[in-house]
């Protein structure tokens, strides 16, 4: 089943351009990255390679019910002059102590009454800010980190997108990896205004939990649809912090024109290894011994390729057995050891195992969460345990992959994911190799995720797509992969990592330093192999017309990495 793969381009508010990223896969679908480009990219001197919506927050907050009796609605607090009308109420309580929006239509003195907002635990939102700025083009938001060796750093950012003509402020999370010491600014905004102009900005708060109190407001309007904003004080005693601006996990300096590091000539690197959690036995865990045995194929060579049995055609349709078996037999003569699949559908069981039986291939297969419902009893993943169960041909398998970015696309919580991948393993009873999940690096480093996942699995798979590192060329592909496998086996106490997911595409549009062409291609194809190849999984066999062309980079329909491997593919 394949599904649409979608990227939100994230509207202006005020002027302020902005973009938002989504990585997605369609079930049994293969992998893709798309990634808009930044309009102030060369600014930053570090290099998105993820992004993704973790929530979001309307600009006109939702109502709760207040705390106190009051009624947050203004009158006038004289009647000496003819009263001006109650003013316009944004809203008439806020799910946050953020200001409250005080829309007055008419001149006059106007009393706002105190309102008490209370939170229970620790609240991130989207905040709209305001600034003012002269005539001209101005970098705006985002924040600045400051790192002193190289680095990755996940960042939560503010941003707004435009869906049927509704403006909403939303968070994203981008990953950077930053080459070298120095100051970024990630995120950045760009505006371009021709007279001196207040905007409004969106930017993440954190709040702390702890009663807040918006005190009795009294002003004097003298210009009519005039905005009051009525903020908070600090709470009570029992929070001694007020609202915070995060990131807090990184360094966060005042905004400056940032200083711009050079093109990365060395592999990115993260904090040193004991900083993440190591495994830990999980009481969920089977209690069988590791299975025994590496993963990988002989160095210098691909081992292994990712396949799907559709039609490269428009349609996409499903391809028959026979030309399955084409297909894999041409994969077998190009020296390749292992054939990763996605999920059941399209008879991929019986037709790419059959094949893969008759040409000596192994393979990785795959139980693909394609929607909320982390569970073993979601209609989707039953179906395809059921499917893999009554296949069964366990001496073909290298690797079961229960997942395929599952955390990253919010449909698994972590100790959901390792539940279900501790369920499979009791319901293929009769397979005795390794257990995987795969991930983005950004998501392993997350100390929930591999704190619930290290104990459950027996390799650390993780995709990796040089492209869209937008300070990587093709020659330096390589480089980029090999470091993200160093960083994720070093996640899991013992547990190796395994790239399962890397390409290149053959045409598309440039992203930075990142080329996309047919001899672009090869050479990073070239550069993967002999850095790591015989631990990664290429993306993909390929390229396919029926995958969506529109995306930023219009590369979607062109990863087929065959010709860039030696293969022969078939029609």
């Amino acid at each position: 089943m394949k599904a649409t793969f979608a990227v939100a381009a994230a509207a202006a508010l005020t002027g302020v351009n902005a973009v938002s990223v989504h990585h997605r896969h369609a079930r049994a679908h293969d992998a893709f990255h798309a990634l808009e480009k930044k309009a102030d990219n060369a600014t930053c001197g570090c290099t998105t390679i993820y992004s993704t919506y973790y929530g979001e927050a309307t600009l006109s907050f939702p109502p709760v019910p207040p705390t106190t009796s009051a009624t947050p609605v203004a009158t006038p607090s004289s009647t000496s002059t003819p009263p001006p009308p109650p003013a316009t109420t944004t809203s008439t309580a806020v799910l946050v102590p953020t200001p409250i929006p005080q829309t007055c239509s008419t001149t006059g003195v106007y009393t706002f009454p105190a309102t008490t907002v209370t939170l229970t635990e620790s609240t991130t939102v989207c905040v709209p800010s305001t600034t003012a700025v002269p005539s001209g083009t101005h970098t705006l938001g985002g924040v600045t980190t400051v790192v002193t060796t190289a680095t990755t750093v996940t960042c939560p950012y503010a941003t707004v997108s435009t869906s049927e003509g509704v403006t909403t402020s939303v968070i994203e999370t981008t990953t950077y990896v930053c080459p070298s010491a120095g100051t970024y600014t990630i995120a950045p905004t760009t505006t371009t205004v021709d007279k001196s102009t207040i905007v409004t900005i969106p930017s993440v708060t954190n709040y702390p939990p702890g009663t807040y109190t918006q005190p009795e407001v009294v002003t004097t309007v003298t210009e009519t649809n005039t905005v009051v904003y009525c903020p908070f004080d600090i709470p009570t005693p029992s929070v001694s912090t007020t609202p915070i601006q995060v990131p807090t996990s990184v360094p966060v300096a005042v905004p400056t024109t940032p200083t711009v590091p050079k093109v990365p000539t060395s592999i990115p690197v993260v904090p040193k290894p004991s900083s993440y959690p190591a495994s830990s036995p999980s009481s969920s865990t089977p209690s069988k011994p590791k299975p025994s045995g590496t993963l990988g194929g002989p160095a210098g060579q691909p081992w292994g390729i990712s396949y799907t049995p559709y039609e490269t055609g428009p349609q996409g349709g499903c391809k028959s057995a026979s030309q399955v078996e084409q297909d894999i037999a041409a994969i077998a003569s190009a020296g390749i050891k292992s054939v990763r699949v996605y999920s059941t559908d399209c008879d991929t069981l019986p037709n790419v195992g059959g094949a893969c039986a008759k040409h000596g291939l192994k393979m990785i297969i795959g139980i693909f969460v394609d929607s909320p419902g982390c569970d073993a009893h979601s209609p989707s993943v039953a179906e395809q345990i059921s499917a893999i169960k009554s296949w069964a041909k366990w001496e073909l398998v290298d690797l079961i992959s229960v997942g395929n970015e599952a955390v990253f696309h919010g449909y698994c919580q972590p100790s959901e994911l390792a539940s279900l991948i501790t369920k499979c393993k009791g319901e293929f009873s009769g397979y005795t190799g390794q257990y995987t999940t795969a991930e983005t690096v950004n998501i392993w480093q997350q100390s929930d995720f591999s704190s619930a996942i290290c104990g459950v699995v027996d390799v650390a798979g993780a995709n990796a797509h040089a492209f869209f590192n937008t300070q990587t060329a093709a020659s330096q592909a390589g480089q980029f992969v090999k470091g993200q496998l160093d960083i994720v086996s070093k996640i899991c106490q013992g547990i190796p990592g395994i790239i399962l997911e890397t390409g290149w595409p053959s045409a598309g549009e440039a992203m930075g330093l990142a080329v996309p062409g047919v001899t672009q291609q090869a050479e990073a194809i070239k550069s993967i192999v002999k850095e790591c190849g015989d631990k990664a999984v290429m993306f993909s066999y390929s390229s396919d017309a029926w995958k969506d062309p529109n995306t930023a980079c219009k590369c979607e329909p062109h990863f087929g990495v065959a010709a860039a491997l030696g293969i022969n593919i078939s029609i």
